[in-house]
């Protein structure tokens, strides 16, 4: 199925089926945060931060806590706390290879997102990271952020797929558990499904900061 697919392989034949982008929409891009664009960065809980590495290729990965967790320094730069995660440091090496990192923040229930473009540097300074802490622990890392592109994007991905409705709430029994997931995928021969999922449970419960 799908084997004759005819791919593009130029932007001559990108352009043709789309509509010119407005200058409306060309104008809203910036090289800089402005006040909305920080506004905006105070209030999200959520980034999504992608990345890429010149030989593993790319990645995303999110970064949450709650809103102002995100550090605005002025309007050309930002940095991102490293709070617990799964310790796989793959945004941050692929940031040691290439600095070119893209962010998109998200707010819940606003429909808006906004994306932020530049360049990343990784620091450890303790006069930094010691006013970034939660829960009382300063991270151990941060990620800043020079700024080279930051836009509103629009709403409409956001309407369509009802993000912030009940229309396509899944019952989460519909799914298996992520212990379950995880047995199937990396088949660990020594633990059972439980033991996974007792792992899980008390890795968020003692790590989630």
């Amino acid at each position: 199925m799908f084997e004759n697919l005819e791919y593009l392989t130029s932007v001559d034949a990108l352009r043709p089926p789309y509509p010119s982008p407005s200058s409306l929409m060309r104008a809203k891009q910036l090289d800089r945060l402005d006040r909305h664009c920080q506004s905006f960065i105070e209030r999200a809980p959520l980034v999504i931060v992608g990345s890429s590495h010149p030989e593993r290729g790319h990645d995303v990965s999110p970064r949450g806590d709650a809103p102002g967790f995100v550090r605005i320094f002025d309007a050309h730069r930002l940095a991102i706390p490293d709070r617990p995660g799964n310790n796989r440091l793959d945004t941050f090496e692929n940031l040691l290879a290439n600095p070119a990192i893209g962010l998109l923040f998200v707010i819940p229930g606003i429909d808006e997102l906004l994306r932020v473009n530049g360049t990343a540097r990784l620091t450890c300074s303790q006069e930094l990271l010691e006013t970034m802490p939660a829960n009382g622990k300063p991270p151990r890392l941060a990620i800043v952020v020079t700024v080279t592109e930051a836009f509103l994007h629009c709403t409409k991905a956001l309407k369509r797929s009802r993000l912030w409705k009940n229309d396509y709430r899944l019952n989460r029994a519909e799914l298996p558990s992520l212990g379950q997931m995880i047995a199937d995928q990396a088949m660990p021969a020594n633990l059972t499904v439980q033991e996974i999922e007792a792992r899980i449970e008390a890795d968020v419960r003692q790590n989630l900061y």
